[in-house]
């Protein structure tokens, strides 16, 4: 292959990596998400209104710390491998992931063993949930190092399949109470800590790919072709690696902890609605009633991260390689498809979504109002655009500065849910929900806007044979 045309192949095979993983993504985790949103209205069905919360309160829990613990090592693993094989390298140090991610494990541990006796009252003193939660966070370690270094590599395909053995697996467990064969709250909740174990068959099949993966493209990038390549604000991440060929622990570690504040703040417009209903008020299952609600954002966020995953590897690649107008393209492109999906959501909400919410999906008796439920189909669109404009500013090396967007629209949601401006406590959540989603979005995208010049086409490498 001659030099002057490896500049093209290298420049094509991003777009066609991140079209095709995100469509092979988008199959796996969209029936992941519609697995999920049936594990809990299974459970709704087969558990009582307050068994039925303690498995949603489980969830709400389990998901906040490893989102928080452990999704920063996902994106890291991620862009930290997109960025060397953009850069030509083969061989990409997984050390300083691993000691990050043991000792966010092994925090968790000590905590959660030093809190046993308040995490057994957020369960209603159930001893058995408060096993499934540290079995369950412990397994989830793995996994999500798995989806990072799939991610990193694009084997798009391995990461679906493992998301989707996940989200099999736990299901299993409810239809096993729906149909007889188990029964209690202990059984369903099961799935929660054996689904991560069981999605990791795909990892020797990713290992026995990687033998005979093709070399790269493009020779690997010298110090001085970074430096002459990247201009702009949150370069210095690739220049570093292009000089010492590995991650340091304090960038490594500062860019897991700012990525920890902005998965706190997700967690917390997700999850901080159910904790703050179950605490304050005297409707035993109105928690579970938030949660429910929630689930038509959080099932189509699980579907996003599809396009998440397979964004951030295709924009540290162009933010490396290429130029802004790549750069913005994907961007643009991205948000306009969530504003057609989130449109098509909020006005279905809007005509059938009580009918859906309380006589098909659920069994409680609950009523939902449809200005309300089309609320969170807007919530739900500025969520999915603020993280496609958060993945910019991950590619960017700003984790610091979009986490201090997240933590700005976390508390404003924390604060609002305290307030009793709305005594309905559904509809506060539904209000509040949207407005702090629209306040993320509009944080984001003047960060977005902020960014100053990305990088610049890279120089033309020679291409190795």
């Amino acid at each position: 292959m001659s030099a002057s045309k490896a500049p093209a192949a290298a420049g094509a095979e991003p777009g066609r990596s991140y079209a095709s993983g995100a469509r092979i993504l988008s199959i796996g985790i969209a029936s992941t998400g519609l697995l999920t949103f049936a594990y809990f209205s299974i459970a709704s069905h087969v558990l009582g209104g307050t068994a039925a919360k303690r498995v949603d309160l489980l969830w709400s829990v389990m998901f906040v710390i490893i989102s928080v613990i452990y999704r920063p090592i996902e994106q890291l693993l991620s862009r930290t491998i997109a960025q060397r094989r953009a850069m030509g390298h083969e061989a990409h140090a997984l050390r300083v992931p691993m000691l990050i991610q043991g000792s966010f494990a092994l925090l968790f541990l000590i905590l959660a063993l030093a809190l046993h006796d308040e995490l057994l009252r957020v369960f209603d003193h159930q001893g058995a949930l408060y096993d499934i939660l540290l079995l369950g966070t412990l397994a989830y370690a793995a996994s999500y190092f798995a989806r990072g270094w799939l991610a990193g590599h694009e084997r798009f395909a391995l990461f679906g399949g493992l998301v989707l053995m996940e989200s099999l697996s736990r299901i299993c467990f409810a239809l096993a109470v729906a149909v007889g064969l188990a029964h209690g709250e202990t059984a369903v909740a099961m799935g929660i800590a054996a689904a991560p174990l069981v999605s990791l068959v795909v990892v020797p099949a990713a290992f026995a790919r990687q033998s005979g993966e093709r070399p790269p493209l493009r020779a690997p990038i010298t110090v001085d072709e970074a430096d002459a390549a990247l201009a702009g604000p949150g370069t210095e991440g690739v220049q570093e690696t292009a000089a010492h060929g590995d991650l340091s622990l304090r960038r490594g570690g500062g860019f897991a902890v700012w990525v920890s504040a902005i998965m706190l703040s997700e967690q917390t417009l997700l999850n901080a609605a159910v904790l703050t209903v179950d605490a304050t008020s005297s409707n035993g299952s109105l928690a579970g009633i938030v949660f429910n609600v929630l689930l038509i954002a959080r099932a189509p966020l699980q579907l996003f991260q599809a396009i998440q995953t397979s964004l951030l590897p295709h924009l540290t690649g162009l933010e490396t390689t290429a130029g802004h107008d790549a750069f913005a393209r994907a961007i643009r492109t991205t948000v306009l498809a969530i504003a057609a999906f989130a449109t098509a959501v909020a006005l279905a909400l809007l005509a059938i979504g009580p009918f859906v919410m309380q006589h098909v999906l659920f069994g409680q008796h609950a009523s939902y109002g449809r200005v309300g439920l089309a609320l969170i189909g807007v919530g739900m669109g500025l969520h999915l655009t603020s993280g496609a404009l958060n993945q910019a500013a991950l590619a960017r090396d700003r984790a610091r500065a979009a986490a201090g967007c997240w933590l700005l629209a976390a508390v404003a949601f924390v604060v609002w849910m305290l307030v009793p401006a709305v005594s309905d406590q559904v509809l506060r959540v539904e209000i509040g929900y949207a407005g702090a989603t629209a306040l993320l979005a509009l944080a984001l995208a003047g960060l977005y806007r902020r960014g100053g010049a990305p990088a610049q086409a890279a120089p033309p490498l020679a291409a190795t044979r």
